[in-house]
């Protein structure tokens, strides 16, 4: 940032975290964020940036008193509209497709104001206008200008003392490649906002992020949104179902609960519903547990980087210890174990193409089932329309007939893609399975070979992640098509209709139904065997990055090792000496 872009943002710094009344309020506050900024600077001397850059940006927060609460839920809940509402400005981009790529930061600032970060470089003030081309799936997606944070600023009071809101991607079966994103946020939140819907009102993949979130946070608000488009009955039946779920997942009753409707608090119309109750429950959060969020979350922090630090510290003193040969010995066996699991790869990779060829003839059956139900009923329906569409001119005729075909391939097709990609989620899940299971034994043995971060390393990759790539399905209406441009077609649809022969135009309309469904469906399947495709191998590249990074730390300490040990034995033992005094130092900050 420029000098005028950091003066600017001072002026949107929310008000200072006012620590606890109790004597130990101020004490702790400042002791959490010293100790993590001395572990950033211990981090920067063994050369782990991204464990300093961690360790200060959560300290960052616990200065100025931030507490993130974030909003989660399934795509099309309505979680951007929800927190526009809250702050009382259309600030998050919404739409009728996903549209958050990025997790986005809401928190006050005196005046409206945005800037984002890219993962290489600094802060950039944006004007707020701009920010959906950061943060939107339509203009960055899957996140391609890798785009590392953003935060905007609104002079909302509800946020005036701390709380700051996450926009987060939202998961689906139809964008669920960005779910990473909002899985990687997750040790980050401090509380959430759980935005679910009567249909259906909880999906499995809400289901799991709420558990996972429920691990690390105490403070859940649950909101059904969209009450405004829902029957009582409807609603009713969502919320006890949603009640019953969460509790039976989480092993304890879920409170709080409302009905609302982001759309009624932004548009200043209806009865506001349980709108007050939800703010009231966020003021709360606030007032009575806001300074336990700050504090909770620097006691997570000094756990998460303490633990590091001290996995490498433990490598550097082990290096020193051991002879040169004996490290050089180790880390060969950890590169012949990694090219071990090179091999592995490429000869399970054989076996994965034998099982997407057998996906791809599953789907071939499937789609044949889709086509024999959807054909006869498609046609039924058709036939009604057209009775009920007006003795119009020829050409009106035609853009109506051919409008109503599309409309009701579209009602077809649609339904269709969610079982259909959950179905392909699922068969990718059990063939991926092989590969993550063979890369968490290699994981295994690395962790064997003596290295201590190594130890959890095993868990790293998770059997249960689905697609690593977005959907690209669009609806293809072939307006070409449907509206031919050609001045004879024109001219004979118009005598067509004058002697009201509009027969020819029906059957023209009846193969346009038929070519729509038959082309749509078949690019449902391409695009699911396409995320099959593309997610194994994003699947193998995170596997490779996942085992060549193990062996970086057991690299960089004997590369120190050996540098110290020219210097003789007595600089080898003061080395060793301020090993320990820095094992001990990074203990005792970790203890908060």
């Amino acid at each position: 940032m420029g000098t005028d872009s950091k003066e600017n943002l001072l002026l949107e710094q929310p008000v200072a975290y006012v620590a606890s009344e109790d004597p130990q309020g101020p004490t702790e506050k400042y002791h959490g964020e010293s100790a993590l900024l001395r572990l950033a600077e211990l981090a920067e001397e063994f050369d782990a940036e991204q464990v300093a850059a961690d360790a200060r940006s959560v300290a960052e927060r616990i200065s100025e008193g931030r507490f993130y609460v974030a909003c989660i839920g399934q795509f099309k809940r309505g979680k951007s509209s929800v927190l526009n509402a809250l702050v009382g400005d259309s600030i998050l981009p919404t739409g009728v497709v996903p549209v958050t790529a990025v997790p986005t930061i809401v928190r006050y600032g005196r005046r409206a104001a945005a800037r984002v970060r890219f993962e290489a470089g600094e802060w950039t003030d944006i004007p707020v206008k701009t920010v959906d081309e950061y943060v939107s799936e339509e203009k960055n997606p899957e996140n391609a200008k890798h785009v590392a944070a953003l935060e905007i600023f609104v002079p909302s009071p509800l946020l005036a003392t701390g709380m700051c809101f996450v926009d987060t991607p939202g998961l689906g079966s139809v964008f669920t490649g960005n779910t990473a994103a909002t899985q990687a946020f997750i040790p980050h939140i401090d509380a959430a906002l759980v935005v679910i819907g009567a249909d259906p009102p909880l999906a499995g993949e809400e289901l799991l992020l709420v558990e996972a979130v429920a691990r690390h946070v105490q403070d859940l608000i649950i909101a059904l949104n969209k009450a405004d488009r829902t029957t009582d009955a409807e609603r009713s039946a969502a919320m006890a179902f949603a009640r019953r779920q969460l509790e039976k997942r989480l092993q304890h009753p879920v409170e709080p609960f409302f009905e609302i409707s982001a759309a009624e608090q932004l548009e200043h119309r209806g009865t506001g519903r349980e709108w007050g109750k939800l703010v009231a429950s966020l003021n709360q959060l606030v007032e009575g547990s806001g300074r336990r969020l700050i504090r909770a979350a620097c006691d997570r922090g000094l756990e998460r980087i303490s633990e590091q630090l001290r996995a490498i510290i433990t490598e550097e003193r082990e290096a020193l210890r051991r002879p040169i040969e004996d490290s050089e010995r180790r880390i060969a066996v950890m590169k012949e174990t990694i090219a071990d699991a090179e091999r592995s790869m490429r000869e399970l990779a054989y076996l994965f193409m034998a099982e997407q060829h057998h996906l791809s003839d599953m789907f071939v059956d499937r789609h044949k089932a889709f086509l024999s139900r959807v054909m006869p009923e498609a046609g039924k329906e058709f036939e009604v329309v057209l009775q009920s569409i007006p003795g119009w001119l020829g050409p009106s005729y035609r853009r109506r007939t051919f409008r109503e075909a599309q409309e009701l391939a579209r009602r077809h097709v649609l339904p269709w893609l969610k079982p259909e990609h959950e179905e392909g989620e699922k068969e990718y899940r059990r063939i991926a399975l092989r590969f993550v299971g063979m890369a968490n034994e290699f994981l295994k043995k690395l962790a064997n070979a003596g290295i201590p971060e190594l130890a959890r390393m095993p868990h790293a990759l998770d059997p249960e992640k689905g697609f690593r790539v977005c959907s690209e399905f669009t609806f293809l209406e072939l307006i070409d098509l449907a509206q031919p441009a050609s001045p004879v077609r024109w001219l004979a649809d118009l005598i067509l209709g004058l002697v009201e022969a509009r027969r020819v135009i029906k059957n023209d309309a009846r193969r346009f139904l038929t070519r729509l469904l038959e082309y749509n469906s078949t690019r449902v399947q391409s695009d699911i065997l396409n995320r099959v495709q593309e997610s194994r191998a994003r699947l193998e590249t995170e596997i490779r990055k996942l085992l060549h990074q193990v062996s970086r730390i057991a690299e960089q300490a004997l590369a120190r090792a050996k540098k110290v040990r020219e210097e003789g034995a007595p600089a080898v033992q003061t080395a060793l000496q301020r090993l320990d005094s820095l094992e001990e130092e990074v203990r005792t900050l970790g203890v908060h």
